[in-house]
C-alpha cells in the first residue's frame, strides 16, 4: 500500500493533523491478509521538512506542544511495530522529523538527489527526537556530526553509512522500490511478521540473551504452517503455496 505524505506547501511538514493522518494510514487494514508492504513516499521537491514550526511557538501551550512530540515517537515506533516492511522512496530533501521518519522505516530507497540533514541546532532546537533513530541507524560519530553541525548528508553518504539501503537515479526509484516491494511479497506474511518483530527485539540485547531468545523463535518459526511449507517446497523443487 502507498502513504504520501501531500503537502507540498508546507513542505510536507509532521503537523498534529499529518501526523494524525499518518497514524491513521498506517494502521488501516494493517491485520488485512491483503496488505503486505507499506511505501511512503511524497509529494514534491521536500521528502518531508518535519515538525510544522509554526505549532512549536510559544504562541501554542506547552500541553499541545507535548502532544505533537507524544504522537510524533508514537507513529516512529508504530512503524516498527506493524507486521509487514514499511519502505521509505525519498525523492528530495528529508529534515529533521523527516529524517527521523526515513530512519524509522524498515528499508530506505532514495534517488541520488535526496539529502538528509537534522538541522534544529541552527534555530535553537536541537533533534533530540530525531536523534533517537538516527543514533540507531548511524554510526555515532557521524549521527553527532550531523546532530551538531545540521549540515546534510548526501544520497550517496547516507547509502555508506546505512541511512538507506539503495540509491538509484531519479527515473528508476519508482522502478527499484517496486522490485523490492515485489519480492517481499513472495515471502510468507506471518513468517516475515514474526521475523520483523523478532529483529527488533534482539537488536537491543546482548548477544548471549539475543541468540536464546531468537533460538527459541527459530523453533516457533517450524510450528507455522508456512514454515513447514517452505522446507517441503524445498526439498520437493516446487514453489511454496504459502496460507497468506
Amino acid at each position: 500500500r502507498d502513504i504520501v505524505l501531500s503537502n507540498p506547501g508546507r513542505r510536507n511538514a509532521l503537523s498534529l493533523a499529518m501526523l494524525q493522518s499518518l497514524r491513521e494510514d498506517l494502521l488501516h487494514d494493517a491485520r488485512s491478509r491483503e496488505l503486505r508492504v507499506i511505501v511512503i513516499s511524497a509529494e514534491g521537491p521536500v521528502f518531508c521538512s518535519g515538525h510544522d514550526l509554526k505549532e512549536l511557538s510559544s504562541e501554542d501551550d506547552v500541553k499541545h506542544h507535548s502532544q505533537v512530540f507524544e504522537l510524533c515517537a508514537e507513529v516512529m515506533t508504530l512503524i516498527q511495530k506493524l507486521p509487514v516492511p514499511v519502505i521509505a522512496k525519498v525523492n528530495g530533501l528529508a529534515t529533521a522529523a523527516g529524517c527521523q521518519l526515513v530512519a524509522s522505516c524498515d528499508i530506505a530507497v532514495a534517488s541520488e538527489k535526496a539529502q538528509f540533514a537534522t538541522p534544529g541546532v541552527n534555530i535553537g532546537l536541537f533533534c533530540s527526537t530525531p536523534a533517537v533513530a538516527l543514533g540507531r541507524s548511524l554510526p555515532r560519530k557521524v549521527a553527532l556530526e550531523m546532530l551538531f553541525t545540521g549540515e546534510p548528508l548526501s544520497a550517496q553518504e547516507a547509502l555508506m553509512h546505512g541511512l538507506v539501503s539503495k540509491v538509484v537515479p531519479e527515473d528508476k526509484l519508482e522502478e527499484e522500490t517496486m522490485k523490492i516491494s515485489r519480492k517481499i511479497c513472495e515471502s510468507s506474511k506471518s513468517v516475515l511478521a514474526l521475523g520483523k518483530a523478532t529483529f527488533y527485539r534482539q537488536i537491543t540485547q546482548d548477544l548471549d540473551t539475543a541468540y536464546r531468545m531468537t533460538t527459541q523463535v527459530m523453533v516457533d518459526n517450524l510450528t507455522l504452517r508456512d514454515g513447514q511449507e517452505g522446507i517441503e517446497a524445498f526439498i520437493q523443487k516446487r514453489k511454496p503455496v504459502w496460507s497468506h
